[in-house]
């Protein structure tokens, strides 16, 4: 399989928990990208897999002649009802495919799928330093917002986060609600 297979984009089900699962676990081992420091198991990938598509939120995955290669989803900003237009926004590709658009792909159906659902705020926290990440949020429409300076503490050492945001719908509250709020 080579990485000019065209790419589909679709929802995520609970039987991709396995593949999302090995391509996160790289991210976890290998980088600081996240600051989780134990790879979650399949099972508890297939929790939070579930998690988000029962707020009616989107989970995509890229596959490509079969083999899911990335990744992307939306997960609530904050859980009181005055964010029910936010959303924070993640995602990950296997790092055969990095360079070849995947991860724009995705996030450019993800941000599709929250227009429509109403979304009014997408956020993503980035890992810093992470040129890479930063000037592929930069390129989707994202503007940093925030720098927060040694906030988590990975591999031995202390890293920064910065927040990026995209306004996604300029009139808050003209849409349906992008999500259900549980506070």
């Amino acid at each position: 399989m080579g990485t000019r297979d065209p790419v589909s984009i679709r929802s995520a089900g609970p039987g991709d928990a396995a593949a999302i699962t090995e391509i996160y676990r790289h991210y976890v081992l290998a980088s600081a990208a996240t600051f989780e420091e134990s790879a979650p198991r399949e099972v508890d990938m297939g929790r939070r897999l579930e998690a988000v598509i029962g707020r009616q939120l989107p989970w995509l995955v890229a596959e490509q002649q079969g083999r899911v290669n990335g990744y992307a989803y939306a997960t609530p900003w904050r859980e009181r009802s005055a964010y029910r237009y936010s959303v924070e926004v993640s995602g990950y590709v296997d790092p055969e495919f990095v360079r070849a658009r995947t991860g724009t792909l995705l996030y450019q159906a993800l941000i599709d799928r929250l227009v429509e659902l109403g979304t009014h705020s997408a956020i993503a926290v980035v890992t810093l330093p992470n040129p890479a990440s930063v000037a592929f949020h930069e390129k989707l429409g994202f503007v940093k917002v925030a720098h927060l300076e040694q906030i988590g503490f990975k591999f031995g050492r202390w890293l920064d986060a910065g927040y990026w945001q995209r306004l996604l719908d300029e009139r808050p509250g003209n849409r349906v609600l992008a999500y259900t709020s549980k506070a």
